[in-house]
C-alpha cells in the first residue's frame, strides 16, 4: 500500500466530496449514497483509521479474510459486507459474522444461508449478483434469470433481499459501463412490480474507484471503493 494512516481521513473527505458532487449532478438528494470502503488485503492501521474518519461498513472479496478482521476489530462498532463470490461450503462463516451479502447467486447457497440463519436464530440482508456486462469470467446471474430465481428462493424466511449488485465491463466507454449500471437499474424496476412483495429492492451495489460517479449517475445506492481510499494494492 502507498497510503499511511494519517492519509486516510484526507482521502475519504475528497471522495465524499465527489460522491456529494455526483449526488447533485443526477438531482439526487445527498446522503443517498453509501461508501463502503473495500478492505481487500488492507492493514488493520488503515482500516481503523477509516473508521476514525467515520466509516461504520467494510466490505471484503473473502469470507474468511472478513471474518479475521472483524474479530481482530471487535472492538470497533462496524459491520462487514462479503463482496466476493461465496461458496456454499463458507456460508457458515457468513452466518456468524456478516452484516450483508452483497453476492448472492445460486439457489443452493440461499438455502444453506437460511437453514443456517434460522439455527442461529437472526436474519442476513442479502443483494442478489446480477452479471450485466455478460463476462463468462464474472459470477451473477443473467438479468432474465433474476424474476425465476427471487421465486425460487422466496420461501427463506431468514434472508432479507435488500436489492442487488453488479460489475460493470471494465471499459473506457463510457457508454459500455452506463448500460451495465442502466441494465441493474432495469432489474431493479421488474422487481419491485413482479418480485415478492415481502421484500424491499432498494438498494444498488454498483460502481468502484473507476466509475462510481457513471455508477451514482444511474441510480446506485451503494459504492464499493478500494484503491481510491487505501492506495493500489500489494
Amino acid at each position: 500500500m502507498d497510503v499511511s494512516p494519517t492519509d486516510i481521513a484526507g482521502r475519504l473527505a475528497e471522495i465524499q466530496a465527489r460522491i456529494d458532487a455526483a449526488c447533485e449532478a443526477a438531482q439526487r438528494p445527498a446522503g443517498s449514497v453509501r461508501l463502503l470502503p473495500v478492505t481487500k488485503t488492507v492493514s488493520e492501521p488503515l482500516i481503523r483509521a477509516a473508521h476514525a474518519a467515520g466509516c461504520r461498513w467494510f466490505g471484503e472479496n473473502k469470507v474468511q479474510e472478513a471474518q479475521a478482521k472483524a474479530e481482530a476489530m471487535a472492538d470497533l462498532a462496524a459491520d462487514w459486507c462479503v463482496i466476493g463470490h461465496l461458496q456454499t461450503n463458507k456460508a457458515r462463516h457468513v452466518v456468524q459474522f456478516a452484516a450483508e451479502l452483497h453476492s448472492l447467486d445460486s439457489v443452493r447457497l440461499a438455502e444453506e444461508l437460511d437453514r443456517r440463519l434460522q439455527s442461529a436464530g437472526r436474519s442476513l440482508r442479502v443483494l442478489i449478483q446480477v452479471n450485466t456486462s455478460g463476462e463468462a469470467s464474472k459470477s451473477g446471474l443473467a438479468p432474465e434469470e433474476v424474476p425465476d430465481f427471487l421465486q425460487a428462493i422466496s420461501a427463506c424466511q431468514s434472508l432479507a433481499v435488500a436489492g442487488f449488485m453488479t460489475l460493470a465491463l471494465p471499459s473506457e466507454d463510457d457508454a459500455l459501463v452506463r448500460a451495465c449500471f442502466q441494465s441493474l437499474a432495469q432489474v431493479r424496476e421488474r422487481a419491485r412490480q413482479d418480485g415478492p412483495a415481502h421484500w424491499r429492492y432498494d438498494e444498488l451495489s454498483m460502481g468502484m474507484s473507476g466509475d462510481f460517479e457513471l455508477a451514482i449517475a444511474e441510480g446506485a445506492t451503494i459504492v464499493r471503493l478500494g484503491t481510491s481510499i487505501f492506495g493500489a494494492r500489494d
